[in-house]
């Protein structure tokens, strides 16, 4: 009995590697890549402005006090400049060295800028001053509004926006002996008054108002008290 012969196995089908399809499909990955991490980083970036708009409100909530703040409307700079003792501030790493009382000065300069001298006394009884400029900022439909912007970098950086500082005069007596000052982030406030020493109730009522605007006014500390 005779076997038959098998016949050879036919060559396995030659592979043809394809730049121009490698090359797609790299580029497909790549761009899946790039914009899930786009999307990613988006997402990041929204979650913590959430977080920082919660924040900026007070710890209860309320919609109201997490409303853009108002500023006095109109400001006489006029009658504001001169010298204030500052009565009480939310901590803050530009009055950090201070130990006792604190004052701002502020004239009127010809080009309509002010000069901003700040003053305090240092822990060995020394005095710490530091002179910048402030600027009035224009608020549409508000003639005159108390939005103002303060520098202490050296004039050469002054045109970055990074070094203006907000002061919003938030509340203002019709005396002018009383101002209240402070930032649209509520991160920062002052309480300034005419006298070396305010009252206390009328202390405690400028920090009353300042706690219904969203500041956290249990972290005040009061000056040179």
């Amino acid at each position: 009995m005779f076997s038959r012969s098998q016949a050879p196995a036919p060559p396995p089908p030659r592979v043809v590697f394809d730049d121009r399809v490698h090359s797609a499909s790299i580029g497909t990955l790549t761009t899946a890549f790039c914009v899930g991490g786009l999307l990613t980083l988006l997402a990041f970036n929204s979650a913590r402005a959430s977080r920082n708009a919660r924040l900026a409100g007070p710890a209860d909530g309320a919609p109201l006090m997490r409303a853009p703040l108002q500023v006095v409307a109109p400001v006489d700079l006029q009658r504001y400049v001169g010298l204030w003792h500052e009565q009480a501030r939310l901590p803050n790493r530009f009055e950090k060295s201070c130990a006792g009382p604190a004052t701002a000065e502020y004239s009127l300069l010809d080009d309509g800028t002010l000069e901003v001298r700040n003053r305090c006394i240092l822990p060995d009884g020394s005095f710490d001053e530091t002179v910048g400029v402030g600027r009035t900022l224009p608020v549409a439909g508000q003639p005159g509004a108390g939005r103002l912007e303060v520098c202490f970098a050296p004039a050469w950086l002054q045109w970055l926006p990074a070094v203006w500082g907000d002061y919003w005069i938030l509340k203002l007596d019709r005396d002018y002996q009383v101002s209240l000052v402070g930032t649209p982030d509520r991160r920062y406030l002052w309480v300034l008054s005419r006298v070396p020493r305010l009252d206390d109730a009328a202390l405690e009522a400028e920090l009353a108002y300042a706690g219904s605007l969203g500041f956290d006014v249990s972290q005040v500390e009061r000056t040179g008290r």
